[in-house]
């Protein structure tokens, strides 16, 4: 017995040894998928280590992204890339300069206005909470009522000591956004100007035999631009649409919530299930259980269920699908990592992902895969 137990032994070591041996040279013996590893290795050490200190050159990555299809159509017409770098890049400054003078004194009106005016929503808020009971007296109890006030009260109080303690760092922070608005366009026009300069440069210093790198290269770069292209587009018009209809239904804050509605959009699902909150808090606040109230927030669903079905496929035709598990999931992660940029980037990180695990295990597997040879 204890031979046969030995042997049993000894065979199922083998067989282990096997498969690991086996997955060795499906997955890792091939000098493409080597190569491929350490790139990948070393460009998330370098967004893991310098991740914050990048975050201009990320900014300035994504604006290159959103002109870049601008300048390629002007220089197929017959335009010189420079002068059509030049064109488009001093016509994007000109609207964003004119969209920040718009748009910021406005929203500090109105945030200036909207914080004056906490104490009384709060107010407004506790008194219909104390309604509660005498409405639905099987659900709400005047106890539970009191404790959920103060609760609120005491979070209230702990959120405007947080605010106060931040007043330093508000102050480096906006020194910090100064540099960026100076930094930031400069890098953009030197991304689009030496594009090509710029990747020879990377390319130069990467092994020659790299095939499997170059093809998940160009897949990630399709995605990236088309993610960004259309995530920006998605969040003009979502944020323009949505203004004017709150304008038009006479809403409070209009331009406020619409911008929060926006960018919302940078988290898909769990941005618009946020937003909606202060739009119904504001709307009750102006309105009351009015039909304005209603209709606001009905129109509003109708908007975001355009956004989802119609808006969205037309601007993202061209990405990867992902299960919402998946979107989620990267967001979580990438934006742990990486902070607003990993969000932003969440959904092509995570197609840059599922292009690898694709074609990883098909690049491994190509001489294995091939038909043999009959030889003569």
């Amino acid at each position: 017995m204890p031979r046969i137990t030995g042997s049993c032994s000894l065979r199922t070591g083998a067989n282990e040894m096997n498969i690991l041996y086996e997955w060795y040279q499906r997955t890792i013996s091939d000098p493409q998928a080597v190569i491929l590893a350490i790139s990948l290795t070393a460009g998330f050490l370098v967004m893991v280590t310098l991740g914050q200190m990048l975050a201009p050159v990320l900014a300035g990555v994504v604006i290159a992204y959103l002109l870049d299809g601008v300048v390629e159509k002007c220089h197929r017409l017959g335009a010189p890339r420079v002068s059509a770098v030049i064109l488009v890049f001093l016509l994007f400054m000109s609207f964003l300069v004119f969209a920040l003078v718009w748009m910021v004194p406005r929203l500090y009106t109105q945030v200036t206005q909207l914080l004056r005016e906490l104490p009384e929503i709060i107010q407004m808020g506790q008194v219909a909470m104390m309604q509660l009971p005498e409405k639905y007296p099987s659900l709400f109890t005047v106890a539970q009522v009191n404790d959920l006030g103060i609760s609120m009260r005491t979070e209230i109080t702990a959120m405007s000591q947080r605010v106060l303690s931040l007043s330093v760092p508000v102050v480096f922070g906006l020194m910090t956004l100064m540099v960026y608005i100076v930094l930031v366009p400069v890098l953009a026009f030197f991304f689009l100007k030496d594009k090509h300069r710029i990747m020879a440069w990377f390319s130069q210093r990467l092994p020659h035999q790299r095939r499997l790198v170059d093809e998940v290269a160009r897949d990630a770069n399709i995605q990236v631009s088309n993610y960004v292209r259309g995530k920006v587009w998605e969040i003009f018009i979502v944020g323009a649409v949505t203004f004017a209809v709150f304008t038009y239904m006479g809403l409070q804050y209009a331009l406020l919530l619409s911008t929060m509605v926006g960018l919302s959009v940078i988290i898909p699902y769990i941005g618009a299930a946020v937003v909606t909150l202060p739009i119904a808090l504001i709307a009750w606040f102006q309105w009351g259980w009015s039909p304005e109230f209603g209709w606001l927030l009905a129109v509003y669903g109708v908007l975001q269920a355009l956004d989802g079905y119609l808006l969205v496929p037309l601007l993202f035709s061209e990405v990867v699908n992902l299960h919402p598990v998946a979107i989620i999931v990267a967001i979580l992660v990438f934006g742990g990592l990486w902070g607003f940029w990993g969000v932003f980037f969440a959904i092509p990180l995570a197609t840059l992902v599922q292009a690898v695990m694709q074609a990883w295990p098909r690049k491994a597997n190509e001489e294995a895969a091939a038909p043999p040879t009959v030889s003569a």
